[in-house]
C-alpha cells in the first residue's frame, strides 16, 4: 500500500474537487491507487445522487443554442439545490460541455448522450465527477433537440434561467434578417406572449376572456347589452398583449412585432412566418 500523505490527498482533491475527507477515504479503500480512488469517488457520486432523490432541486442553469446554419436548436437544463452550486465554475463547465456535446452529436436523449466520450471521459463520468464534488442533488432536468427546414434563433437571458427558441419558416435569411429574428426571440423573453397570432387563440380562451370582461362591465354598472360590446372591444387589447405579432416591439415602441417580421420578409424576398416559439423558465415544465 502506498503511503497516503496529506500531499497525496491534496492531489486527489485537485483532480476531483471532492472533499478532503472523502479523498482520504477513497485512497484508503484503494490502497493508495490514485486512479482507483478517482473511480471510487465517481461511483460514490452516482450512489449519493440516489440518496438525495427526495431533495428539491429548483436552482441550476439552463442554456440553449442553435447550429451555425440555424437548422438545429437545443436546450439543456441541469438543476441543483442551491444557487451557490449553480454559480460554481465546475457546474457551469459541465453544463456547457453537455450543451456542446449534445449539439455536435447525432443523439436525442440522455441515455445516448451520457455514453459519448469527450477528452477521455464519458459524459456520464463527468456527471458523476460533478456529483462527487457537491453534497446536494444535481439532476439532468431537460435535454431537447429540434430540427427545421426553416431557421431557429435563440435568446438566453442574463443568469441562464430564461431561454427562448423561435422558429421561422424561411431558412435563407441574411445576417441582418437573422438578427431581427433574434430580436423577436428577445421580445418573447421580455413580454411572454401566449400565442404567435390571433389565429392560434382557441375558442375556450376567447369565451373565457369575453366572460371576464363582460362581468367586469356589469359589475361596474353597465347594462348587459352594453357590457357585451365593451367585452368585445377589450378583446383587441387581449390580442395586443398576448399575440406576439401584435405586441409593441420592445426595441421601438412605434412598431409592432408584425412590422419587424415584415422587414424580415422584405429582406428575404418572400413572406416569412413564425412557426412557433418556446419560452423556457428554469425549473418550470414546458408544454
Amino acid at each position: 500500500m502506498s503511503e497516503i500523505t496529506p500531499q497525496v490527498v491534496k492531489t486527489l482533491r485537485d483532480k476531483t474537487g471532492a472533499g478532503m475527507a472523502d479523498c482520504k477515504k477513497a485512497l484508503v479503500e484503494s490502497n493508495g491507487d490514485m486512479n482507483l480512488a478517482i473511480e471510487i469517488l465517481r461511483k460514490k457520486g452516482a450512489a449519493s445522487a440516489a440518496k438525495r432523490a427526495d431533495k428539491t432541486a429548483n436552482e441550476g442553469m439552463m442554456i440553449c443554442s442553435t447550429s451555425n446554419n440555424g437548422k438545429t436548436a437545443v436546450v439543456v437544463e441541469v438543476n441543483c439545490e442551491t444557487d451557490f452550486v449553480a454559480r460554481n465554475e465546475n457546474f457551469d463547465s459541465f453544463v456547457r460541455i453537455l450543451l456542446d456535446t449534445f449539439t455536435a452529436n447525432d443523439v436525442n436523449d440522455w441515455d445516448s448522450l451520457k455514453a459519448i466520450v469527450v477528452d477521455g471521459d464519458s459524459i456520464e463520468d463527468r456527471y458523476n465527477d460533478l456529483l462527487s464534488k457537491f453534497s446536494e442533488r444535481i439532476e439532468i432536468k431537460r435535454i431537447e433537440k429540434f430540427h427545421t427546414d426553416g431557421f431557429f434563433a435563440s435568446y438566453i437571458h442574463v443568469g441562464n434561467k430564461l431561454n427562448v427558441i423561435i422558429e421561422v419558416d424561411n431558412g435563407n435569411l441574411s445576417d441582418n434578417a437573422q438578427v431581427l429574428v433574434r430580436d423577436i426571440a428577445l421580445q418573447v423573453a421580455a413580454m411572454d406572449p401566449q400565442f404567435v397570432d390571433r389565429s392560434q387563440v382557441d375558442m375556450d380562451t376567447l369565451n373565457k376572456e369575453l366572460e371576464i370582461y363582460k362581468q367586469q362591465a356589469i359589475d361596474s354598472g353597465k347594462k348587459e347589452e352594453i357590457a357585451e360590446k365593451i367585452a368585445t372591444g377589450r378583446l383587441e387589447k387581449f390580442f395586443a398583449e398576448q399575440c406576439l405579432v401584435e405586441q409593441a416591439f420592445i426595441k421601438d415602441g412605434n412598431k409592432v412585432v408584425g412590422d419587424v417580421l415584415a422587414e424580415v420578409s422584405k429582406d428575404a424576398g418572400a413572406e416569412v412566418k413564425i412557426r412557433r416559439f418556446i419560452r423556457y423558465m428554469l425549473g418550470v415544465s414546458t408544454n
